[in-house]
């Protein structure tokens, strides 16, 4: 990898609901608090991000976002042409070799993204991690 110049890049995806979390509070005794809240407006937004670092060189943040908001046909989470997208906006970016290192996923395993990264072969190297390794990748709040 230093020998390429090549980033290495860690890889990880995480979603979070936009419906208003249900909770407790404080008020006068015999008087429980009503907080409306309703199913409207739910949905999920789903982040997919990449801490790319390279020796001599300031480390990176490349992600992106998907909004779900419960529409017909809308997507729900990334795809592979998705994740392929993200790949090369950061190749792009970074203006260099990639060596990817990301988690075994089904969806980073399937027959799809095997032959979108084998097209990216000529500047993309590939390493998964262990099943749940999330000290390993400073993407999931490892140390770096």
């Amino acid at each position: 990898m230093r020998d390429q110049g090549a980033w290495l890049c860690f890889e990880d995806e995480s979603g979070q609901s936009l419906r208003p979390p249900k909770a407790r509070t404080w008020s006068r005794r015999g008087r429980s608090p009503v907080i409306g809240v309703s199913g409207k407006g739910s949905g999920r937004v789903s982040v997919a991000g990449m801490v790319c670092t390279r020796p001599g060189t300031r480390t990176r943040l490349v992600f992106r976002m998907l909004v779900h908001h419960g529409r017909k046909a809308e997507k729900k989470g990334f795809k592979a042409a998705d994740f392929a997208a993200l790949l090369d906006a950061a190749h792009q970016q970074l203006g260099g070799n990639i060596v990817l290192v990301w988690d075994n996923s089904t969806q980073h395993k399937d027959t799809a993204m095997r032959e979108l990264l084998a097209a990216r072969g000529q500047w993309l190297t590939v390493f998964r991690l262990p099943a749940y390794a999330p000290d390993l990748n400073p993407a999931e709040g490892g140390p770096t």
